[in-house]
């Protein structure tokens, strides 16, 4: 990759797909655990088989009551496999001793077989050289009562009885086998089906007009979706809040600029034009002045940009009334000079908030600096801090001035400085309060904080 270039975002993953995926991991987990399970259980079974088989074999035996042949028939003999016998029948061992004499041996195990046998199923390793082949044995004898005292051995390779576990396990689980890639083709189709409603409001939420005040419907398929989609449709309308406010703050940028713009652009043509000295220092005193209100103007666009990187930022507690003792003490000499009086009215303890301090305090410095500049001299200025009646604190400040092109509260424009003092009260959960004044009431301006 050239200096310069910017790699590209590796594309996302498919939702339906990462859920299939789980979905398939998941079920090859069940389908092990099925084998698992389907193994023990053949063996089990077949633990079952083979000592039901045992026992029925022996009991046929034992209820002979003839003597039995020397020579057991050949079919017992034989060491091989009947053409009819399937994996279910296994090839028996039969020893069987009459009034303690053998006369059945049918694979010569007599000699193999411990001395003091018990009656019962037994699981024996016959052979020492084979240690690994053991041989599952049941022993059982006629009643004393009986005319032909007779004991019955019959044994069955252990072998035979794992082969008969797996077959039955096999025949459990092959099934589920084949019908895993059908499974896995109907989960990706359902998968598929059961996440159209969240493409299909991925697709509303992608149209949505903030400017037009578009929002998502309401009514959705499903709870979980709805939830998503009030949840979208309260950021759309912060965002349309934000936007409203934005184009506000643009008009009345665009106002307070134009005015001292305007009025600098005539005074400088007066002040070029005119051959009288009187005339172009009053013109050029005029565009001085426009330029400081301008800048003004500018520094109150600064203070909001800087109000709005801290609003990100954790809070602390601020005391209202240390605040307001540093402001008012730094704009004695501002009110001094406008010939203005600047007091403040404050608790003797603290009034405690949560917030940002260089927020409030630019805050209370618009609103003190707005009340001295608009307001003729003469005017008493004052600053009020306390708590209010609802265990809230408050910050106001107020004069009884007749205020100077002072717009009534009616306006939807609120002026850069009462702009960046209403984004300050909205980031600490603030209430910005107006009151215009009257000849029997003071304007007041006041930051109310609700009780905690």
């Amino acid at each position: 990759m050239t200096p310069g270039q910017t790699s590209l975002p590796a594309s996302p993953r498919l939702l339906w797909r990462h859920l299939w995926l789980w979905t398939l991991l998941t079920l090859l987990g069940i389908w092990l655990a099925l084998a698992g399970v389907a193994y023990y259980t053949g063996l089990h079974e077949a633990d079952e088989i083979t000592d039901g088989q045992l026992v029925a074999f022996a009991e046929l035996l034992l209820r002979t009551d003839t003597p039995l042949d020397t020579h057991p028939p050949a079919a017992l003999r034989s060491s091989g496999r009947h053409p009819q016998a399937t994996g279910y029948s296994p090839e028996l061992r039969v020893v069987v001793w009459e009034d303690e004499r053998l006369v059945w041996d049918t694979h010569g195990m007599a000699g193999l077989l411990p001395a003091n046998l018990a009656p019962g199923h037994r699981t024996l390793a016959l052979d020492p050289a084979r240690p690994g082949h053991p041989w599952r044995s049941f022993v059982s004898d006629t009643a004393p009562t009986a005319p032909i005292q007779r004991r019955v051995a019959v044994l069955v390779s252990m072998g035979w009885r794992q082969s008969l576990g797996r077959d039955i396990a096999e025949h459990v689980v092959r099934p589920a086998l084949v019908l895993l890639p059908l499974v896995a083709l109907l989960l990706g189709w359902a998968i598929r089906r059961g996440i159209a409603p969240l493409e299909r409001l991925s697709h509303q939420i992608a149209a949505l007009d903030l400017d037009g005040g578009q929002q998502l419907p309401a009514q959705q398929p499903f709870e979980e979706l709805a939830h998503t989609a009030h949840a979208i449709n309260a950021l759309a309308q912060r965002l349309q809040s934000q936007l409203e406010r934005e184009r506000r703050f643009t008009a009345d940028v665009a106002h307070e600029l134009r005015t001292p713009l305007t009025a600098m652009l005539l005074q400088s043509r007066v002040a070029r034009e005119t051959h009288q000295e009187a005339d172009r220092a009053a013109a050029l005193a005029s565009v001085e002045h426009d330029a400081l209100r301008a800048g003004r103007i500018l520094g109150q666009l600064l203070d909001l940009a800087r109000a709005q990187k801290l609003e990100g930022q954790s809070t602390e507690p601020v005391d209202l009334c240390a605040l307001a003792r540093q402001v008012v003490a730094a704009h004695a000499p501002m009110a001094y000079e406008l010939g203005q009086e600047l007091a403040l009215e404050a608790p003797p303890g603290p009034v405690v908030v949560q917030g940002h301090a260089t927020m409030l305090e630019l805050a209370l410095r618009n609103l003190v600096d707005n009340a001295l500049r608009h307001t003729p001299g003469g005017t008493l200025v004052e600053v009020h801090v306390g708590h209010a009646a609802d265990g809230g604190g408050y910050l106001s400040v107020r004069d009884n001035g007749a205020r100077d092109g002072a717009r009534p509260s009616a306006s939807p424009g609120l002026g850069v400085g009462l702009t960046l003092v209403q984004r300050i009260a909205d980031v600490h959960g603030a209430v910005l309060e107006q009151v215009q004044g009257t000849p029997a009431e003071p304007h007041r301006v006041t930051l109310a904080w609700p009780p905690d």
